[in-house]
């Protein structure tokens, strides 16, 4: 496995396959569900397809058993997709993450995605399928046996069926801190060997434990050992009190056998073996003679009893995926059961719509009882096995449980090599009589400022030592910007006492030392909760990444111009310069993002020092001979310069190349083998370049020269940048105050262009907010509130309301779901909004099927809010008699509508969420008129309820209404009130038919009830005759239909829109 952290597929892909909920797109009536297996196909790894393919078939006929015994017609069915890393030197999982990439990208494009995915155990390939930054955006489940990396947790998606490193971790964090009196001591620290080429398993939980992120890493101390020679001579090691006797590593018991042939082995020394899936320690119990000092960390037996496999083996990644099958086939055979019952009762906390139906969940597979966790990760026992001196059998010490993090003793009279047979103390006793242990790593929570963590085994407090003492304090008083506008004051006084043979204090000694204008000054250090942490300059404007990002309030062409540009890389080289003739030698860790600015736009390089106790990092400011062999060096540096001079020129990410490569590549394998065609560096087009860049052009491309020893220092490049910027302009015969006063206008017109452009913005946002308080409220009333910040209630002498429901609507409810009722609504009233904007009308609001209607305020308009109100009454009815619900089609719509004419009074109610309200005996009137009139039913009449003040006023007016008296009408609270219909209007063609009678009226319930379920039970077979569709939006299906309306005008426009003009009196 490679040791560096990935930098893969530039170009990837981002597939959305949108689905709202994980299952929802599968639920289609359909006898058989599909799952995709995308794994490696090689002859070595275990979970290759090879071995896997069977396992899966297998799993699919036992869960189609499951599904005959619960009453499904419900199959399971497989693609098999196996992919081959071809496209590297490299081979498995370490290059892994692409293939698995475009296997998805083919499967999107065929629409063959399907219901679920098995695989990819490689953690690369699965990270770029589900983070939600990087990878595709995948809302089928997941499902994986394998896929350990740290960068694989808490995805919603994803389910890992085998311990992911998190809990290895989580084990080592509790057992440490697990005692037992006579059995084992609190332990603290250890040594961490990581080797080269482990298996997948074993690069993802010792990576677990070297993380700075994770728990291990801060409450223990542990020490990185990367090579066979670093491990020798720890163990040999006199002063092997800096982090005791434990040594962990990953492997099998013949790695135990190498290392103690290699060297001897002093007894207090206990290492711990992490051997998860070695199945050898239960089905062969006599040990190895090498483990007689080894813990080794393991699952419990596994008990196996199904058929023969590929090849006559089985091991614990094909049992993962055949019982991955039987997880998937588990939650969908519940979802089937829970919709044939019809949910008649409550749905529990588990089948809530939005809960992960692969989270909380337990079930039996081949491997054993599954109980997966919150995060879908499988919870499970660990065993801790010991050689007893005894017997030399292997057996059981302790039991970890992950689900609760807790260590039981299984042997409690083990016969163990130990003195005491108990395990030893992780301390043992110094002969120098010092004890004082720290580690430094670079800790940067916080982008604003620098710090540097001290993470110390014990208080650094004074020992008596034979040696010479360097003791010194620091007192500080800093003020900290935080970034929530916190501004912290701290004046602590710190003492230190160190060897001065300690690499710790000569550290520290050197970068108290360093005082230079381009280097940002070390003050010293703090004690907080979790330790020491070292203390740099803040520099106001953040790294020189987030300036560069940042081309708003840094433009490119009046602010960030080349000349600009050139001073940067000028700074840059002059703190560098002064690092490599300093004590500190060499940075090896330069990146724009350790180069910060400070307030008068002075650039600083930090995060310089400790190259002894910090490891250097692989990334893409790293030379190519550090690539192929770790380590740092000062022409490193200089290559790391060149790619930040890239950035600054071109104010891109790094290695940015015009149009390169749109198939997935590593740019820093490309880096690192280098192809027969040529050495891969980024695009600076050469050929492209003015005059005066040419030669800065051709200064970066030597900073990046393959061959260190033909790179320049950071002296002759202080010097040609000199050069290069006095010849800009001519600036070589430029006086001083010359250059001041251009630099001067230079940064007038860019704070000109900063005004513009904020101010551009800034009216912007306004007319958005403007545009949405205009949606919200009546534009005099959003203008009050703008301007007073409140709204003076207000008495209209004369107004007309209008209210309108749909008739049978909880029956309609009944056989929708949710969503789908949200949907009709939502199209209903949207088409009646357009309506409305053809008329002098005001939309109150909807409460439910409820939608309330006013004319004649907040602008008076004399006789004219009647007439409207009766217009668009008219062309409401005209639409609904054209409409079809896109769930249920064929189903007819009935809508009641009241119309009454009034004095009302209106104003805003409320300081949070403000509404325009109206009050007055009017709308109490409307919405008795509404509530009392005959429904409007698909071709026959639709019909208005209007009162007799309302006929008063359209009888003022020249527009030739038609109305019929209805009669004397009760009306609760009013008594009996002479009410009509208002049926149409004059030379104005409607099409409205006469009503249902009355006896269809009252049955209107009954009948459209049983239009559902005869419509239902047409349309296919479900529970009762009935289907009950699940699907979660009507706007799905109506997408995949070719039957849009979305262009041209809708019907009912067509039949409201007349030539006839109105006048009003």
């Amino acid at each position: 496995m490679p040791n560096s952290h990935f930098f893969l597929c530039i170009g990837v892909l981002f597939v959305a396959l949108v689905e709202s909920r994980m299952l929802d797109k599968c639920m289609k009536s359909k006898p058989k569900y599909t799952m995709n297996i995308v794994l490696l196909e090689d002859q070595t790894s275990d979970w290759s397809l090879r071995f896997v393919k069977v396992a899966v078939l297998q799993a699919i006929e036992a869960d189609w058993q499951l599904n005959i015994a619960a009453g499904l017609n419900t199959k399971l069915t497989a693609n098999f997709n196996g992919f081959n890393t071809t496209l590297y030197k490299r081979r498995g999982c370490g290059s892994s993450t692409c293939e698995g990439v475009e296997i998805l990208k083919s499967l999107h494009t065929k629409g063959e995605v399907g219901c679920a995915m098995l695989g990819p155990s490689c953690t690369f390939a699965t990270f770029f399928m589900v983070d939600v930054e990087i990878g595709l955006t995948l809302t089928i489940p997941i499902i994986s046996a394998g896929s350990f990396g740290l960068s694989c947790d808490y995805k919603a998606n994803l389910t890992r069926l085998l311990p992911p490193a998190r809990k290895i971790s989580n084990f080592f964090v509790h057992f440490w801190n697990f005692t037992r009196h006579g059995l084992k001591m609190h332990w603290g620290r250890a040594y961490v060997y990581k080797k080269a080429d482990q298996t997948e398993d074993c690069f993802w939980y010792i990576n677990a434990l070297e993380a700075p992120s994770v728990q291990f890493a801060v409450s223990i101390s542990r020490e990185m050992l990367r090579s066979n020679k670093e491990l020798k001579k720890a163990i040999q090691s006199e002063d092997r009190h800096s982090n005791g006797v434990l040594f962990i590593l990953c492997g099998t018991p013949d790695d135990i056998t190498t290392i103690k042939n290699e060297t001897t082995i002093p007894p207090e020394i206990v290492f711990i073996l992490i051997d998860i899936y070695n199945h050898g320690y239960h089905t062969n119990m006599t040990a190895n003679p090498s483990m007689d000092n080894v813990l080794v960390l393991t699952l419990p037996e596994r008990q196996y009893n199904n058929t023969v496999f590929y090849n006559n083996t089985l091991n614990d990644y094909m049992a993962g995926y055949h019982d991955g099958v039987l997880l998937f086939g588990h939650v969908l055979r519940q979802r089937l059961i829970r919709e044939l019952r019809g949910r008649a009762t409550q749905p529990t906390a588990t089948e809530l719509p939005d809960v992960n139906p692969f989270r909380n969940v337990s079930f039996q597979g081949m491997g054993g009882h599954y109980v997966l966790d919150e995060n879908g990760d499988r919870d499970v026992n660990f065993s801790v096995i010991y050689t007893s001196t005894i017997d030399k059998q292997y057996k059981t010490l302790f039991v970890f449980d992950t689900s609760i993090n807790e260590t039981r003793v299984e042997d409690s009279t083990p016969s163990l090599p130990w003195p005491g047979s108990q395990l030893p103390d992780d301390k043992p006793i110094n002969p120098n009589g010092n004890d004082i242990q720290c580690i430094w790593k670079l800790f940067r929570p916080l982008d604003f400022f620098h710090i540097l963590l001290l993470e110390c085994v014990n208080e650094c407090e004074e020992v008596k030592t034979s040696h010479e003492r360097m003791s010194f304090t620091l007192t500080l008083s800093l003020s900290l910007s935080l970034s929530l506008s916190l501004s912290l004051s701290l004046s602590l006084s710190l003492s230190l006492s160190l060897s001065p043979a300690s690499s710790l204090s000569f550290c520290l000694s050197q970068l108290l030392r360093i005082d230079y204008y381009n280097l940002t000054k070390f003050y010293g250090t703090v004690k907080f909760e979790y330790g020491l942490f070292g203390v740099f300059e803040f520099c106001e404007r953040g790294s020189l990444r987030y300036v560069l990002n940042d081309t708003i309030s840094y433009p490119e062409k009046t602010f960030m111009d080349l000349e600009f540009k050139i001073s940067v890389m000028y700074d840059i080289a002059k703190g560098m310069s002064y690092l490599h003739s300093s004590n500190i030698e060499v940075h090896g860790r330069l990146k724009s993002s350790n180069c910060v600015v400070d307030n008068r736009m002075v650039v600083k390089i930090t995060d310089f020092g400790c190259n002894t106790i910090l490891n250097p990092c692989k990334d893409l400011w790293t030379a190519p001979e550090h690539l192929r062999k770790q380590g740092i060096s000062q022409k490193g540096d200089v290559y790391s310069f060149a790619i930040i001079a890239q950035e600054i020129i071109l104010r891109k990410k790094p290695f940015f190349t015009q149009g390169f490569c749109k198939r997935s590549v590593k740019f820093l394998s490309m880096v690192q083998y280098p192809s027969q065609t040529g050495f891969f560096r980024p695009d600076l087009n050469f050929e492209t370049a003015a005059e005066n860049e040419a030669e800065l052009y051709m200064l970066i491309k030597n900073c990046w020269e393959e061959d260190p020893e033909r790179r320049p220092d950071f002296k002759k490049i202080e010097g040609s940048l000199g050069k290069i910027f006095s010849n800009l302009h001519n600036q070589a015969n430029e006086s001083y105050m010359d250059n001041l006063i251009r630099r001067l206008q230079m940064y007038s017109r860019n704070l000109e262009h900063l005004v513009e452009e904020r101010t551009s913005l800034y009216k912007a946002e306004r007319d958005r907010a403007d545009k949405l308080n205009f949606l919200l409220l009546p534009a005099p009333v959003v203008r009050s509130l703008k301007e007073t910040g409140s709204v003076e209630p207000e008495l209209f002498d004369e107004v007309t309301v209008y209210f309108s429901d749909i008739v049978g609507f909880t029956t309609l409810c009944q056989y929708s779901t949710p969503m789908e009722v949200v949907d009709m609504l939502n199209d209903i009233y949207k088409n009646f909004d357009r309506i409305l904007d053809h008329h002098d009308v005001y939309k109150v609001e909807t409460i439910g099927d409820a939608y309330m209607v006013a004319s004649g305020l907040p602008r008076r308009n004399g006789n004219r809010h009647a007439v409207d109100i009766a217009h668009m009454a008219l062309d409401i009815l005209a639409f609904v008699g054209t409409f079809q619900l896109q769930h249920l089609p064929g189903i007819p719509l009935w809508i009641r509508i009241g119309v009454h004419s009034g004095p009302c009074a209106a104003g805003v109610v409320g300081n949070k969420m403000p509404r325009y309200c109206l009050f007055g005996d009017t709308v109490n009137t409307a919405s008795r008129m509404e509530s009392t009139g005959l429904p409007a039913y698909i071709h026959h009449t639709l019909r208005i309820h209007v009162s007799q003040p309302t006929i008063n006023i359209l009888q003022r007016t020249d527009c030739k209404f038609e109305y019929e008296q209805r009669g004397e009408t009760f009306l609760k609270g009013k008594g009996n009130e002479m009410t009509y219909w208002l049926t149409g209007v004059t030379g104005t063609e409607y099409n409205l038919p006469t009503p249902p009678t009355a006896e269809n009226f009252q049955r209107l319930k009954q009948d459209l009830s049983e239009m559902i379920v005869s419509s239902l039970e047409n349309r296919g077979p479900g529970t009762n005759g009935m289907e009950k569709r699940k699907t979660l939006s009507t706007r799905v299906r109506r997408r995949e239909t070719n039957g849009s309306q979305e262009d041209g005008l809708p019907e009912y426009l067509h039949l409201a829109i007349t030539d006839i003009p109105s006048t009003y009196l």
